[in-house]
């Protein structure tokens, strides 16, 4: 019976490595993982001059702490490089609020969208369009 449990006690530590190589996290790569969402969307919120509140409102299921976390170590690094924030436009503040993927450029309706046929221009020079325009 002891030799059981002393070969089990040896068997059993290379078979829980094993664990990460078949893709099961253990509790302290999860928590690892949700910290380093959570600085990362505080950071982003903060470069996009997004307040902390609105980063907590837009990110209800990142961890409170971590975005803070984020938030703060960007607004030093911001101020130590004197970078300003980069806000969002208003069509792309739109398209995140929607919950789209689509970049704001490639939304219908947007002044920025391709155009097609006529509107585009095709079979017209850029000389002519600028001439045919009064400034």
């Amino acid at each position: 019976m002891r030799r059981l449990i002393a070969l089990a006690l040896v068997a059993l530590p290379p078979l829980m490595a094993g664990c990460d190589l078949l893709g099961i996290e253990g509790a302290s790569a999860v928590a690892a993982r949700r910290e380093a969402e959570g600085k990362a969307i505080g950071g982003a919120c903060r470069h996009a001059a997004r307040s902390i509140e609105q980063c907590y409102a837009a990110n209800r299921k990142a961890d409170k702490a971590a975005v803070f976390a984020g938030w703060r170590e960007m607004n030093d690094y911001m101020r130590e490089n004197k970078m300003e924030p980069m806000p969002a436009t208003d069509a792309t503040a739109a398209a995140e609020a929607e919950g789209e993927g689509e970049a704001a450029g490639n939304k219908p309706g947007t002044k920025d969208s391709p155009r097609s046929g006529a509107e585009s221009g095709r079979g017209s020079t850029p000389a002519r369009t600028a001439a045919a325009k009064p400034h």
